[in-house]
């Protein structure tokens, strides 16, 4: 099982509370972000160029807490920059545990080993450690040598002690079909819980722009990837929002599915753009001009993005819209290896290239990621 049956009930009733209530637009995961600094500078990330005098501030444990009241969401995602460097991140886990929030502390692991002495194992804790493949291409990605090193033995110890561990992934163009499956091989072997995977976003601040996958590059990308899959790969991330990675479902994008507060207020209209600040949750939900985002909103920004933060409440809304739905989440969580032989030609041409080259660097470790795991996915 990929995640707990308590996380998954939560997950349920939540949402089918929200449709019994006939509320359209509602939170699945609160995205917040407490600090933008981070001790890595990625050449594709969107959240670390800000001026110092704001790298220096950080959100307070109240703040936090009544960020994550003020929304409701059953799920708390704590990204950055690098959420452990925050002076006060063991009380603000704390508090949120104490909540009863399912938290993913969204780290790069370089310092998870020496801090995992603050927190205690708990069904409501996990450590979700970015990492964008195997150990060449990770090290390249976040721009400094020696990271996989360290985060794999940070990974090894967190389970060891029990802490619940998820890793989440982001790929980009240039990404090999082969080598994201090996790196699958290689989280499976050291026993996280379950992976994520998404295509990354053209940060408009990011450092390097010519690395960001197209909407039917994406689809081909994770067709490959993700067709003829292993069983023992455990994903925490809705099935349904995985076929349409792989290009076999449409689904428009649903921003307020995982809204974002930082140090500015409540972000518009999602995690991925900065178009204004509201004060309230309130006032971010009901005065934000959703409808000029997404895929069918013509906007430009919006074109070419399938990242989760959008599309994965997409997919869950789709399961619990009805029989339907669920029927489909149910056929994808059993039938979930897709035989597909063209894929599986796509694949050993892409063993062939193994090893000849790198993705483009891609987003901010630790920084850039949203967990929504929702149900158990395809666990084995």
């Amino acid at each position: 099982m990929a995640v707990p049956v308590s996380q998954m009930w939560t997950v349920a009733s939540y949402v089918l509370s929200q449709k019994f209530k006939g509320r359209k637009r509602y939170p699945l995961v609160l995205q917040l972000e407490p600090l933008f600094r981070c001790n890595l500078a990625c050449a594709g990330c969107g959240k670390i160029q800000y001026p110092a005098h704001i790298l220096k501030k950080h959100l307070s444990p109240e703040q936090c807490f009544k960020a994550a009241e003020e929304c409701g969401a059953p799920m708390v995602a704590i990204p950055g920059g690098e959420p452990l460097m925050h002076p006060q991140i063991q009380e603000i886990v704390q508090g949120l545990v104490a909540r009863k929030k399912y938290i993913y502390v969204c780290t790069n692991a370089l310092l998870l080993k020496e801090k995992l002495d603050l927190f205690t194992p708990s069904k409501y804790l996990s450590f979700s450690v970015h990492m964008d493949g195997i150990e060449e291409n990770h090290d390249f990605a976040v721009c400094r040598d020696g990271t996989y090193k360290t985060a794999v033995e940070a990974i090894r110890e967190a389970v060891k002690r029990g802490f619940r561990v998820t890793t989440n992934c982001t790929l980009f163009r240039g990404a090999n079909a082969a080598e994201v499956r090996q790196f699958f091989d290689e989280m499976t072997a050291l026993g996280v819980e379950a992976m994520m995977v998404s295509p990354g976003y053209s940060y408009s601040k990011a450092p390097d722009q010519n690395g960001f996958l197209g909407r039917e590059q994406t689809k081909e990308l994770f067709s490959t990837i993700l067709s003829n899959r292993k069983k023992e790969w455990n994903f925490n991330q809705s099935p349904l929002f995985l076929e349409f990675l792989m290009g076999k479902r449409e689904y428009e994008c649903t921003p307020w599915g995982i809204p974002t507060y930082n140090i500015f207020g409540w972000q518009k209209p999602c995690y991925l753009l900065q178009e204004g600040y509201a004060d309230t949750f309130k006032e971010m939900m009901e005065e934000t001009a959703f409808e000029e985002y997404g895929q069918a909103s013509g906007n430009p920004k919006c074109s070419n993005c399938m990242v989760h933060c959008g599309y994965e409440p997409s997919a869950v809304n789709h399961t619990f819209s009805g029989v339907g739905g669920m029927w489909a989440t149910v056929k994808a969580m059993v039938f979930n290896t897709y035989a597909n032989p063209a894929a599986k030609g796509k694949l050993a041409e892409a063993e062939k290239t193994k090893g000849r080259g790198h993705a483009v660097p891609t987003a901010a470790a630790g920084g850039t990621k949203v967990e929504l795991t929702v149900m158990a996915g395809d666990a084995a």
